[in-house]
């Protein structure tokens, strides 16, 4: 177990949660508004190569664009609105490029969850240049962030790229081969989706000397079990009910 380990309990999905639009600067903002310290957010490549905050492979759900995602240059893709979709009072939040988000979490002083999140056929790649953009943008305060993928192929780009970087492996349900692919990682975390977690995996993983990060936990009950069963920290969309648990 790293003794280190400071990071907050309570960590703030894709920014805002359920009050800005995910994935943005104004989603950023909200979680300092609410007293959180952490924010989780996702990061794929451009068609240029430039790494940029969006989670879905396509644009149509969260901006004004459509289609690909992987197809769109920077130069576009800064230029859609990000924020409509949730409410006019968001309309014409850009999309955030990492270096801008970077930016703020220093500023802030918040850690951050970078979720590597790689458009189809761009995982090592998508891998290798988030860890070196992260490197960079967070030199001198490693301990601030951590890289994260549901990709494995991608999370091991990033361990080739900047092994200095903690790593945590994302999954949905636990597989059985779940401490080998975390163990081949070198991660430090272990992320798994609340509504699948057991107690005796939870009691696993820390038993092998992971911290355990559960997503995406909105309930107050659900929180206090989480906690009870060892976990490090808890992703959620519902900022101002779980902030009390922070």
């Amino acid at each position: 177990m790293n003794a280190s380990w400071s990071f907050p309990r309570l960590i703030a999905h894709r920014g805002g949660g359920r009050l800005a639009p995910e994935n943005t600067l104004a989603g950023m903002r909200c979680a300092v508004e609410h007293g959180y310290r952490a924010v989780e957010f996702d990061v794929k490549l451009s068609a240029d190569g430039h790494p940029y905050l969006l989670h879905d492979d396509d644009l149509d759900r969260t901006t004004d664009g459509y289609g690909p995602a992987r197809l769109k240059a920077w130069d576009e893709l800064a230029r859609l609105d990000a924020g409509a979709w949730l409410s006019p009072e968001f309309a014409g939040e850009p999309l955030p490029d990492l270096a801008t988000i970077a930016t703020y979490c220093r500023e802030h002083g918040l850690w951050a969850n970078v979720e590597i999140k790689p458009c189809p056929g761009r995982e090592e790649e998508t891998g290798r240049v988030v860890a070196e953009a992260v490197a960079q943008l967070w030199a001198g305060q490693e301990d601030k962030v951590l890289l994260s993928s549901f990709a494995d192929t991608a999370l091991a780009a990033a361990q080739q790229a900047a092994p200095q970087l903690a790593r945590g492996m994302l999954f949905e349900a636990l597989p059985a081969d779940w401490a080998a692919v975390a163990a081949r990682l070198a991660c430090v975390s272990v992320h798994v989706d609340g509504d699948w977690l057991s107690e005796e995996q939870a009691a696993a993983i820390r038993a092998c000397g992971y911290r355990l990060l559960v997503y995406t936990v909105n309930e107050p009950n659900a929180a206090l079990r989480l906690f009870g069963w060892g976990a490090d920290g808890l992703f959620t969309d519902a900022l101002p009910q779980l902030a009390r648990y922070g």
